[in-house]
Order: structure tokens, then C-alpha cells, then sequence
């Protein structure tokens, strides 16, 4: 029996099937943009802990930033007593976010940082509604799954809702949704459903992450961002998929020329160690009270010290260029590969920065999608050594979101990895 294989059974025998891995093979040891698991096999990084290592496994700067932290201390609880880098964090927060006058609050997870910016705005405005999308993903916490617009698996028989909270549908022009149509669902829901008085805040990912790396159009958010002022209305980007320079800029939103009044971080900011926080206008988040905010291991220490250094790492080695570059190869690699008539159907190539995607049809030309196949092509990556993320409202998009610091070598070697996958006949040609 191999090393994964015990695993597995280990697994199986003390962990809950709800907490389940994409993949049955268990880590050993990562770098840069390579994995090798317990067995000694090797796979080119295309997921990057779901768009989390942006500089990469065990970035030296990072893992020396953190163990010069922990030589000082681990944990005191900032709720008890502050720290520097707690403030310094924050400091680095208000300066790369897109708002004026910004104050940050930190947290550990990105649910928390999502339920932490609606109970911001619902404090701020004094109103209870909250308006989200279809195919969004907020988080699997109970308030962060009723935002989350997308029911298999994470609300599957499970009695999720929260009250005051309401989808639109997102734009996505390819599958029938077009920005007029969610505009207009949107002026239906004000008529019909909650009066915008009453809304606090609407609350979206500037590219959705789980529900398929789809852009939401600049004109869309700049049309919200006039809404939600026309209505004392609070508007939340919820970054914490795309921002930390995954885009090409720091934050997804920027790409839109609007300034939101909350936005919720998280993944990325913390080079692989665990943190999330909520930046947003002074005047909104002063409206908490002291003492409402936080949590016993929110702005750890440790987490803290990598977030520093991953801020660093992005001016210094240049990531937010470095993302353009890395998405234009992937994409003209992908443009390659729909070309060939050997392959899996695939298209709808799309991405910001370094936040790639395509999707895959039942047949070549059309645009039904197939979940089947890309879960087959998802498995088949694996066993060429290459990790990839499935996801989309319709399980049909295959994700690619590597580390920002990938080495072009390393990069064509999962392309043709990728490219191996995809000519595995799935029984959907």
C-alpha cells in the first residue's frame, strides 16, 4: 500500500466525508509552484491553495518573516493587548486600498471577514437587507452560506437562510444574463421584495471565484456604485479571491474605477498562514463600538509578520506585472489549445491578470456545459501531475490561478500537462 493510499484510509476512518479534499493525494512537501506528495510524485501548482500563495510555497522571505515573529511571541490576542504589526498590517491595508480615509480590522478567515463587513453595514446603516448574486461564494459560515448564491454542495439539505438577505442574478452575457437583465431583476427585487431603503448594503465579488472567474462588467459596477449612492445604499467587493495582486492590480475592483465602501480580504494576504480583515471608510466602520470587532486569534501575530512580507514581495519583485504577463501566456496557450479539433470542446477563455478560466461544452461549437467532462479533465490533470480547480455555477469551468512568481519553465510544463488532460476522451465528444 502506498504512503497516499494509507492516508486515504486514515482519512476515511477519522474524518467526516462534509470535509472533503478535491484530491486523494496528501502533500509531502511544496515549492515556488511545485508539489511532490507522500509518494514522491510531482505536480505543477496551477491552484495555489485556491489562489492563496500568490508568491508561492515557502517564499524565503515569508517563512523567515514568520519565524523571526514567532522568536518574539506567537499569540497574545489582540483584543487583550495590540501589537505592531497588527497596526502595521492595517496601515499597508488603507494605503493599497482603493478608498478614501480607510481604517482595517483583521480577522482569520475570509467568512468572517464577509459576515464582519455586513454586520459593519448593518450597524452603519441602521437597515437590515443585504442584496447578493447568483454564483457568488461569501464563505460556508452560516451568514457567509446564506450570502453565497450557489446551492450544490455547500446548501445542500441544509435549512442555510438568514433573514434579509436577497440574490439578483449575476451578468453573464454567454449563458443568457445579460447586465440590462440584472439590472432589471434588481429594480424588480426593490419593487417587489425590499424596499432599497431598507437595504444596507450590496455586496459583490468583483470576479467571482467558485461561481466561475466571470468578470462582473465595469459599466455593471460602476451602475451599482450609482445605485447604492442614489439609495444610501453600502457597496461591498468582497476581494478575497481576487485581490493581492491576483488581477494585475491590487484589488479586482480597481479595474472598474470605483470605490467601494467595504471591502472583505482574505487567502492571499496571508502567504499561506491564516488571516482576513475588512478595510473600509472611516466613517462607516467608526460605527461600530469598541470591542464588537475582532476575535481571539484574528490578526495572529505569525499570520501578521507573513502578510508584511508578502507586501513587500509584491513591489518588490514586481507581481502586479508579473500577473499580466503570466495570465497572457496562459491565455494565448488556451487560445492554442480550443484551436486543435483532438481535444476535449473547450472555450469561453477568460481571465484578469493571472485569474484564468475556460470552460467545457458538451460539443465542439456549442456552449452546454458538461460537468462531467471537467471533472474527468480535472482527475486526468492529476494523474499528469498537474493541479487544477473545477468550479462555475454549471461545474463546467476548469480554474487556473498560480502563484504570481512561477517561473515561465515551470509554466509551460503545466500547460502541457494540461494539455495531455484535455486529450483524454471523457465519453462527451
Amino acid at each position: 500500500m502506498s504512503k497516499n493510499q494509507a492516508l486515504l484510509a486514515r482519512r476515511q476512518a477519522a474524518i467526516p466525508a462534509g470535509a472533503a479534499s478535491a484530491y486523494s493525494i496528501f502533500v509531502n512537501r511544496a515549492l515556488g509552484s511545485e508539489v511532490w506528495d507522500e509518494d514522491g510524485k510531482h505536480y505543477v501548482d496551477f491552484a495555489a491553495g485556491i489562489a492563496v500563495m500568490n508568491v508561492g510555497h515557502q517564499h524565503p522571505k515569508v517563512t523567515e518573516a514568520v519565524s523571526r515573529q514567532l522568536s518574539r511571541y506567537a499569540h497574545v490576542a489582540y483584543p487583550v493587548q495590540a501589537y505592531e504589526p497588527y497596526i502595521e498590517v492595517c496601515e499597508r491595508l488603507n494605503k493599497a486600498a482603493p478608498i478614501e480615509d480607510a481604517t482595517s480590522v483583521l480577522f482569520s478567515t475570509g467568512a468572517e471577514a464577509t459576515e464582519n463587513a455586513v454586520k459593519i453595514a448593518r450597524i452603519a446603516t441602521g437597515r437590515p437587507g443585504i442584496v447578493a448574486f447568483t454564483g457568488s461564494f461569501h464563505g460556508r459560515t452560516n451568514l457567509a452560506l446564506s450570502l453565497t448564491g450557489k446551492v450544490a454542495p455547500l446548501r445542500t439539505n441544509y435549512a442555510h437562510f438568514q433573514p434579509g438577505i436577497f440574490h439578483v442574478p449575476f451578468p453573464v452575457p454567454a449563458h443568457g444574463m445579460s447586465e440590462e437583465d440584472s439590472l432589471k431583476a434588481l429594480d424588480y427585487l426593490f419593487k417587489s421584495s425590499i424596499s432599497p431603503d431598507q437595504v444596507a448594503a450590496i455586496i459583490i465579488e468583483p470576479i467571482q471565484g467558485e461561481g466561475g472567474y466571470y468578470q462582473a462588467p465595469p459599466a455593471f459596477v460602476r451602475r451599482l456604485r450609482e445605485i447604492c449612492d442614489q439609495n444610501g445604499i453600502l457597496l461591498i467587493a468582497d476581494e478575497i479571491q481576487s485581490g493581492f495582486a491576483r488581477t494585475g492590480r491590487f484589488f479586482a475592483i480597481e479595474h472598474c474605477g470605483v470605490e467601494p465602501d467595504l471591502i472583505p480580504v482574505g487567502k492571499a494576504i496571508g502567504g499561506g498562514l491564516p488571516l482576513a480583515g475588512v478595510v473600509g471608510r472611516r466613517a462607516v466602520m467608526d460605527k461600530a463600538q469598541p470591542g464588537s470587532l475582532g476575535g481571539t486569534y484574528a490578526g495572529n501575530p505569525l499570520s501578521c509578520a507573513a502578510a508584511l512580507a508578502v507586501f513587500d514581495l509584491i513591489e518588490e519583485e514586481g507581481l502586479l506585472e508579473r500577473s499580466h504577463t503570466v495570465g497572457g501566456k496562459l491565455k494565448a496557450a488556451l487560445e492554442r489549445i480550443a484551436a486543435r479539433n483532438d481535444l476535449v470542446p473547450m472555450g469561453a477563455i477568460r481571465g484578469v491578470g493571472a485569474m484564468i478560466a475556460f470552460e467545457i461544452f458538451k460539443e465542439r461549437g456549442g456552449n452546454v456545459p458538461d460537468p462531467d467532462a471537467t471533472k474527468a479533465v480535472a482527475n486526468r490533470a492529476r494523474e499528469e501531475g498537474l493541479l487544477v480547480l473545477p468550479c462555475g455555477y454549471w461545474g463546467n469551468t476548469i480554474r487556473i490561478a498560480p502563484a504570481l512568481t512561477i517561473d515561465d519553465k515551470t509554466l509551460e510544463e503545466g500547460v502541457a500537462r494540461l494539455t495531455r488532460a484535455l486529450q483524454h476522451d471523457t465519453g462527451s465528444n
